[in-house]
């Protein structure tokens, strides 16, 4: 059974910090492509931020220069380290793996960015 497991959101502040983890089981995780996306109120899902089973990384605009993804092949983990958090990050973010023939989401975890 295939799982991913997203956790770390929260309320902060402006200019404040999250890290969100997503967990991995089930696949052989080391040939997936894993990404974040976020989906805010009214809006279309989209995609943050990517790194390939090669450890390359993408970042949709926006997010460049304050959010880093990494990942961990032995822990099966995937991370979206997030600072100097905006309003407008505020959104479900979800965790997706894809290895081509296969697609998986995780349930979202809930991210705002308030004062």
């Amino acid at each position: 059974q295939v799982q991913l497991v997203e956790s770390g959101g929260g309320l902060v502040q402006p200019g404040g910090s999250l890290r969100l983890s997503c967990a991995a089981s089930g696949i052989f995780f080391g040939v997936y492509i894993m990404s974040w996306y976020r989906q805010a109120p009214g809006k279309q899902r989209e995609l943050v931020a990517t790194i390939t089973e090669g450890y390359s990384t993408s970042y949709i605009d926006s997010v460049k220069g304050r959010f880093t993804i990494s990942r961990d092949n032995v822990k099966n983990t995937v991370t979206l380290q997030m600072n100097s958090l905006k309003p407008e990050d505020t959104a479900v973010y979800y965790c997706n793996g894809n290895d081509y023939r296969h697609d998986y989401w995780g349930q979202g975890t809930q991210v705002t960015v308030s004062s």
